[in-house]
């Protein structure tokens, strides 16, 4: 009796499988027509994520991201390598590589489409970056949405995608940026020095669009519920962003902080693209002893993707704690 049970299942399943095949072998002619009747790009948007703060919607578009080799070279360049290396262990990092990704936002306010920085443009696409308009597109906007660019300063990786083709990316906007910042950039006198490439990158994305751009100071209003606030150390005129809609705010902290351990536990230790690393060092301090003391949330440009997180200070330093579901309640 067993040996027939057994055969009935055997005899079933094999009767299962046989119903089975002409549809498997079907979706998989179907499939393999697809894919020869076209040429596809299997290739993924990049990662959007959307959240509200108040009434404001903020979109983060990752515009890319690339590992950058040795972390030794960049964070803690007066500490020995192996003291960077051993904090990158104690927090399940590997010592001998890092990822650097790249966040610019979007900000609509209702009345206004503001985005913040605009990753590398053309001149990445090559390594896979300057996805930001691919992204925005994901998103269900449009470059000619973008009302306001506002840049926090003028490293290439901030300004690369103001133009594409010789022309301005974003056609119906208007830009703002920190004073200090433009200033230091288009001045001739940068010619010859270390800053010369970030000048040359300036002059050509940038002043283009200078008759169309308004210059703030610490304390100005890009509009109303959102704030500039002066971070100068990782550039001369590096700006933050605060917003601020019924009752809730998030900081654009851009690149106060380059990274979610090093720059945040040990935001003393020196960076290599801290234009003046003893400033850089006290406006991490300044800016998040404000950010842990109020619980503010902030927006890291190089934090992990989605980029948005908290700090809580710890010992002499801060430990960086991810966006979950803060703004969805």
């Amino acid at each position: 009796m067993k040996m027939v049970e057994i055969n009935r299942r055997v005899l079933l399943g094999g009767a299962g499988l046989a119903l089975a095949s002409p549809l498997i072998m079907t979706r998989a002619a179907v499939a393999q027509a697809a894919d020869s009747a076209m040429d596809i790009d299997h290739a993924m948007p990049p990662e959007t994520h959307r959240f509200k703060v108040g009434n404001f919607e903020v979109v983060v578009v990752k515009d890319g991201a690339r590992a950058s080799g040795k972390p030794q070279a960049i964070f803690g360049i007066d500490q020995t390598p192996d003291a960077v290396g051993e904090l990158l262990q104690a927090n399940f990092l590997p010592p001998d590589n890092f990822v650097n990704s790249f966040a610019p936002v979007l900000v609509n306010t209702g009345s206004d489409v503001i985005l913040f920085d605009t990753g590398m443009g053309e001149g990445g696409r090559a390594n896979g970056l300057g996805r930001l308009v691919e992204g925005l597109t994901a998103a269900g906007y449009t470059r000619e949405d973008v009302s306001i660019v506002v840049l926090t300063h003028m490293h290439g990786d901030h300004i690369g995608g103001l133009m594409e083709g010789g022309q301005p990316a974003f056609p119906n906007a208007r830009y703002v940026t920190g004073q200090v910042e433009y200033d230091f950039w288009v001045d001739p006198a940068r010619a010859g020095t270390p800053a010369e490439g970030g000048h040359k990158g300036v002059l050509a994305k940038v002043k283009p669009l200078a008759d169309k751009m308004t210059f703030i100071v610490d304390g100005g209003d890009v509009v109303s519920g959102i704030t500039g606030m002066a971070a100068f150390g990782h550039s001369p005129g590096h700006m933050i962003y605060r917003l601020e809609s019924e009752g809730r705010q998030l900081v654009l902290a851009a690149d106060t902080a380059n990274h979610f351990v090093l720059s945040l536990q040990k935001p003393e230790w020196e960076v290599k693209f801290d234009m003046d690393k003893t400033a850089a060092a006290a406006t991490r301090r300044r800016v998040f002893d404000m950010i842990s003391t109020d619980r503010l949330a902030f927006l890291g440009y190089h934090m992990p993707f989605p980029a948005v997180g908290y700090v809580e200070k710890v010992d002499t330093g801060y430990r960086y704690v991810p966006k979950s579901y803060q703004f969805d309640i």
